[in-house]
């Protein structure tokens, strides 16, 4: 049996081909895990809630069902982690917020379920802000989550402790979700690969077509795993359809010899931290050895911004007013104010933003007819210190709210089109950059194989933080 630091971080889809082969148990896998956690969780407070005896007792059910004849799932046996977003039936589910702190519910979100059904083991939750508000992870139950490459610079968000659970060898898969760029960003700063999902491929348990559940791992191939078992229809999620998730789960090569790809360096005008435009930039020749026909352009965002704040502050007043009502004084500043902005809105100022949704929808469309993919920066900013709770400023220029600083993600959010944030190198403090990249509507296999020739040809995913 390999060591445990090496066993940890064997890709996802190799670890479970090996639990199907009986190369490994489920119960040695489990304990490698676990004994990781012990040792790195400490130091960057991932993982907050811990099922230990309930995990090691699901891999030995899962070992004695293979050696049963039973058939096992595309997950047999692997750890997994959930966002503490999402409801765990029996397992402390928080939101990051003080009053959730003792809320267990009765039953799996969707994502859960479809994870478990597939021999997923749930071995703990990740950390999340509050009410996953904000790409920053910290929230008053339980403090903030550290990047692993610097203990002392944030891991992003609102995925941040699946993250950096990932990029530390605590867990081979873990879930997310993303309004403006929670699955993208945190990706970004640690490491690792996370996907944004076109709205409805992935049940949310509830309607909503700005913020999506998807998938994350160290390697474009586990994310496409997880994905495939993600996907697909639940009745809980009005907006997901049946679909074949088998391509997921096969070989991503594809040869990309005059694909058109737009480069966009700030997505029309957004200002780059100079460090972070210097990685990306020198990507460029990565998409053009691949035989990419690349063209420097930006994509039609000028409504993105105006569409996205309106839903979002909608959403917030939709789903968190009753709580405001009640608990106003034990939220978050930034909560708050988001939920006021959205109480503020006139039915005229929703109905601009859907008119203007459709419009960006529209040119979207005709832009992407033309390129198959855009690249353009993840974050606008590398990681910065964890004390600080967002970004105030870029290049000299103030951000407006805890949210501006993430446009680089929230203006293709608006556009309801799939994006992945893939490891795209370091600035010169050793710090991670992820690079964006964008696909057609509901093309999550084409996105997918683009993202799988960028890692194969840069292999930045395999340094690992020295922590």
């Amino acid at each position: 049996m390999l060591p445990d630091t090496d066993l940890c971080f064997v890709p996802a889809a190799e670890l479970a081909a090996r639990l199907r082969r009986k190369e490994l148990s489920a119960r040695e896998v489990m304990a490698a895990h676990l004994a990781r956690i012990e040792r790195l969780n400490p130091r960057v407070n991932a993982i907050v809630t811990l099922v230990a005896e309930q995990a090691l007792e699901a891999a030995a059910a899962a070992d004695e069902a293979l050696a049963h004849g039973h058939v096992p799932g595309a997950l047999h046996g692997l750890p997994i982690a959930h966002k503490d977003l999402f409801a765990t039936k029996g397992i402390r589910t928080t939101l990051g917020s003080r009053i959730m702190a003792d809320f267990i519910p009765d039953e799996d979100a969707p994502v859960v379920a479809r994870e478990k059904a597939a021999g997923a083991i749930t071995i703990g939750k990740t950390n999340t802000p509050e009410f996953g508000a904000g790409s920053q992870t910290y929230n008053d139950v339980f403090g903030e989550t550290r990047n692993p490459y610097d203990v002392s610079r944030t891991c992003g968000g609102s995925s941040g402790g699946a993250a950096v659970a990932l990029a530390t060898g605590m867990v081979p898969l873990a879930d997310g979700s993303d309004t403006g760029g929670s699955l993208r960003n945190p990706a970004s700063f640690c490491n690792v690969v996370g996907l944004r999902t076109s709205p409805g491929l992935v049940g949310q348990g509830r309607w909503s077509t700005l913020d999506v559940a998807g998938p994350m791992g160290r390697t474009v191939a586990d994310v496409a795993l997880l994905l495939s078992v993600q996907s697909g229809f639940d009745v809980r999620s009005p907006l997901t359809q049946q679909i074949d998730a088998a391509p997921f789960r096969g070989p991503l090569e594809r040869d990309l010899r005059g694909v058109r790809v737009a480069w966009s360096r700030d997505l029309g005008g957004l200002p780059v931290d100079a460090g972070v435009a210097a990685v990306l930039e020198r990507q460029r020749s990565t998409l053009v050895a691949l035989g990419c026909d690349v063209e420097d352009t930006d994509p039609p965002l000028d409504v993105a911004d105006g569409v996205f704040e309106v839903l979002r502050a909608h959403n917030m007043a939709l789903t968190l007013e009753p709580l405001y009502d009640e608990r106003r004084t034990d939220m978050k500043a930034t909560v708050v104010w988001n939920i006021e902005e959205g109480l503020k809105l006139t039915g005229a100022q929703l109905r601009q933003a859907e008119r203007e949704r459709a419009i960006l929808n529209t040119r979207m469309r005709q832009f992407m007819e033309r390129y198959e993919f855009i690249a353009c920066p993840v974050s606008q900013v590398p990681p910065f210190p964890v004390e600080q709770r967002y970004i105030t400023e870029i290049n000299g220029q103030a951000m407006g709210s805890y949210i501006e600083w993430m446009r680089s993600c929230s203006r293709i959010s608006a556009t309801s089109h799939p994006a992945v944030s893939v490891p795209a190198g370091f600035t010169a403090d050793g710090l991670p950059v992820g690079i964006q990249f964008v696909g057609r509507y509901r093309d999550e296999f084409g996105l997918l194989q683009f993202a799988h020739a960028f890692e194969a040809a840069t292999q930045f995913g395999e340094r690992r933080p020295e922590i």
